[in-house]
């Protein structure tokens, strides 16, 4: 009985190979096959390669090592550095089984001799390189989400945490998000769109000014009389809201900035405090945009 066909979705597969008549057998092997769809780009170089890599996504290379002008594996760790999520399986002209073992442990997929290569061969191997790649993405999403949920179950945990705090001690105060909802909510926004600015300044390295958006916020729970529990609540709120639709990588930068976003806020807020109590401050505190009631916060 033949093998079940993977999907009705083409595998798309680049072909690095200089050989045109490797590459066309290659191909013929491919093109040909009952029992799944395949669609081939071929290049003959590396520099090529990486220049396609990066304009279309591939489900797999096929990388030939016996390309030339490099030296032995030196394109599949060029191939490997630059794009380092790329699924490759790697050919050889060389039944080396140290060698195929070595470009394993570096990341290959697979290590194919060229001349034992034939279609059942070639196409279990790249159904089983693709089918290992998506379970690898599945269990790395798993982790991160798991690393997520424990982050903000500590975050949870933190904001429930027991007994007084200072300011709800000192001024007989609630939390924010239940004495004033509606304000509460608005400074969730606003710190989720901070959130989304540290994300586009790690990813394309331009500068929102967030630190000034956070004195604000900072100046806003100061004159609520906010408390860093409150902190707590709406950057866990935040965050909640930005991960939980997010695909896993965003998910984790989001994690990621957040952590440095939020010890940034609860520093503000606690020179605001310091500041304003010793009386260093000549002025009272910024009053917060549109119309706030003062009080609220533990």
């Amino acid at each position: 009985m033949g093998e079940k066909t993977m999907n009705t979705k083409p595998v798309n597969i680049l072909l690095i190979e200089n050989n045109l008549s490797d590459a066309q057998q290659l191909r013929a092997m491919l093109t040909n096959s009952t029992t799944a769809q395949f669609s081939v780009t071929h290049v003959e170089q590396i520099d090529e390669a990486l220049h396609v890599l990066q304009q279309e996504t591939f489900d797999v290379v096929l990388l030939d090592l016996s390309l030339p002008d490099d030296d032995h594996i030196e394109p599949f760790i060029t191939l490997h550095t630059q794009l380092p999520d790329v699924p490759v399986i790697v050919m050889t002209d060389t039944d080396d089984e140290i060698l195929g073992i070595k470009l394993v442990q570096m990341g290959a997929q697979d290590y194919l001799v060229k001349e034992q290569i034939h279609s059942t061969l070639l196409i279990r191997s790249i159904r089983y390189t693709v089918e290992r790649y998506r379970m690898q993405i599945e269990l790395n999403a798993m982790r991160h989400h798991e690393q997520q949920e424990r982050e903000m179950r500590s975050l949870e945990q933190l904001s429930r945490s027991t007994g007084t705090t200072i300011t709800a001690r000192l001024f007989g105060a609630t939390p924010l998000r239940e004495s004033l909802p509606d304000l509460f909510n608005e400074l969730v926004q606003s710190y989720g769109t901070l959130l989304d600015r540290a994300l586009d300044q790690r990813t394309y390295k331009v500068d929102h000014k967030t630190s000034d958006e956070l004195r604000l916020i900072a100046e806003q729970l100061g004159f609520l009389k906010a408390s860093p529990r409150d902190v707590v609540k709406i950057h866990s709120t935040a965050l909640k809201q930005k991960t939980d639709y997010a695909a896993p990588q965003k998910a984790q930068a989001y994690v990621e900035e957040g952590r440095m976003l939020v010890l940034e806020l609860m520093g503000y807020l606690v020179s605001y405090y310091r500041n304003y109590a010793l009386g260093v401050s000549t002025k009272a505190p910024t009053k917060p945009r549109g119309k706030v009631q003062e009080g609220g916060g533990a």
